[in-house]
Formats: structure tokens, sequence, C-alpha cells
């Protein structure tokens, strides 16, 4: 069974400053918690035990001061996971982050989930669960998440290669390689990766022996990508119509978790929404009052 979970959060937030010079990003508010908070509970739902925060020595204290205070506001359906933690001195890429973590998880299968990235706000433990389901069930050496994306947006993410056809009626279909970044002309599909992945500890190996790549940085992709060459079975699990990814990385993806968070707050929803449709329907004046 899964029970270790690896949750980068070392990163400096820098496209969402000055907001984030006080406040890590992982720690904004997402309508009454913190994006990390969230992230966690999810893992919590799907079964996880203990989260490893990769994080820096200067976020560690303040992820603590919040962790070690917060009793409010907490899903009681929810069993939080354990926290420990482990600082990644150097910025060099997320797969070193993850590396970062090999000595807590030890010799045990885990999740990786990003920090500032959400799968919905609701039913959050689906996704995470399928992906558990999935590992165990076809003995896989990885799974990872995928969101089918715009052909013109390709170029922003990492692509999946199939192997075969996908059917959409299936759970998951098995990759063939993965792609960092790919042109549109060149992109084998539009399966881009989405933040949560499950791996055997295989891995760090892999990620140990792994050159700097994109931003001479060490990519998680690319060792993913090694694992697949080396003949790994390595399976995507696509996120359903009902679920949403949020990326808290910038203004734009930060401000649009927020409003969904607010206008599905079960006390202050309502008033939101109509606050909301007041604002769209004004003219650009009332903006300016």
């Amino acid at each position: 069974m899964i029970r270790t979970s690896v949750v980068p959060v070392a990163g400096l937030g820098t496209r969402l400053s000055p907001l984030t010079r006080a406040v890590p990003k992982e720690l904004l508010p997402l309508g009454r918690k913190p994006v990390l908070q969230t992230v966690i509970e999810e893992l919590g739902a799907s079964g996880i035990e203990e989260v490893v925060l990769v994080t820096s020595a200067r976020k560690q204290a303040l992820f603590e001061a919040h962790f070690m205070a917060e009793n409010d506001g907490v899903d009681e359906s929810v069993k939080m996971p354990v926290i420990h933690y482990a600082i990644q001195h150097e910025q060099l890429g997320l797969g070193h982050a993850v590396l970062c973590g090999e000595e807590l998880v030890q010799q045990r299968p885990f999740v990786v989930a990003l920090g500032d990235a959400m799968i919905g706000l609701a039913d959050h433990a689906s996704l995470c669960q399928r992906m558990i389901r999935v590992f165990e069930e076809n003995d896989a050496d990885a799974v990872i998440a995928f969101q089918l994306v715009p052909r013109d947006k390709v170029s922003r993410y990492g692509i999946a290669e199939l192997a075969g056809t996908y059917q959409t009626d299936s759970e998951y279909f098995e990759l063939a390689g993965l792609v960092e970044k790919p042109s549109v002309a060149d992109a084998p599909s539009e399966f881009a990766i989405a933040a949560r992945y499950i791996c055997k500890p295989v891995l760090f190996e892999l990620l140990r022996s792994t050159e700097a790549g994109a931003g001479s940085e060490i990519q998680l992709t690319d060792a993913l990508q090694r694992l697949i060459k080396s003949g790994g079975k390595v399976l995507g699990v696509p996120i359903t119509n009902r679920e949403r990814r949020y990326d808290v990385g910038s203004f734009d993806s930060y401000f649009t978790a927020f409003i969904e968070a607010a206008v599905n707050d079960s006390e202050c929803g309502d008033r939101v929404r109509r606050e909301l449709a007041k604002a769209l329907a004004s003219d650009s004046s009332r903006f300016t009052e």
C-alpha cells in the first residue's frame, strides 16, 4: 500500500511577487485555507499517512508555524498525514527536489504532489485514489496524471507519447515516452502532465544519474523518460471532466482558483456569486469608484 508522499515546496514564487516576498505561495489563501493545506488534505483523503515537504530552511519555519498551530478549518472527515521536512539547499529542479526526499521515503513507493497545484476543489481525493489503484493493480513502475490541453498550448508542458490508441472509456493508457515542451508540430498528443505522480523507489536511482536538462536543472520528466526507455511500465491516468487542475504559480491561475473556492464556500458562496454577477453586469465605472 502507498502511504507516503513527497511534496516539493522550496520554490521562490517569483511569478507572484510582491505577494510572495513575505508569504510562500503555498501558504497563500485559497478561500478559507492555504493552498498547501488543501493539497495535504487531498493526500490524506487518498490514504496517505506521511508527507515529506521538501523545502528551504527559511520556508520550513513558516510551514511548521502553520501546521503546528492549525486546528480550525481542517476537514474533519480527513485524517491529516504526519508531516516531515527535507531541505533542498539549492534550487536544482523538480527532479532534484524529489531526490531530496529519498532518505525519509526510503525504499517505498510514493506519491509526488506539487505543492502549488490542486486537482479540483471538491471530491479532491478521487484522482490520487484512482492513480493508486491503477499503480497497484497493474504493478506499474510509475503512474502519471494527465490533462488534455489545447493543441496551441502544448509547448508549455511535458506531453505524453502514447503506446497505442487511448480508449476514452479506459481508466489509463500506457506511455511510450514523454516530450518536454514540444512545438505544436512535434507534440505526440495533447495529454499534458498534471502535477501528480506515483513512483517506485527505482526513480531515486535514475534521478541520481540524470544530468541537468532544461534550465540547467535536474528534470523529473527526464528521469521518467529514462524509466520508460529502459522498459519500465509507466501508465497515464487522465483527469476526468468533473476534475480540474489549478496551478497557483501565476496571478492568472491563482485568481481563478480563489474565485472558484469563494463561490463554492458553504457560508459565503451565495453572496459571492451575487456580487460577481452584479460586478459583471455593471459598467467599468464600478471598479473606479
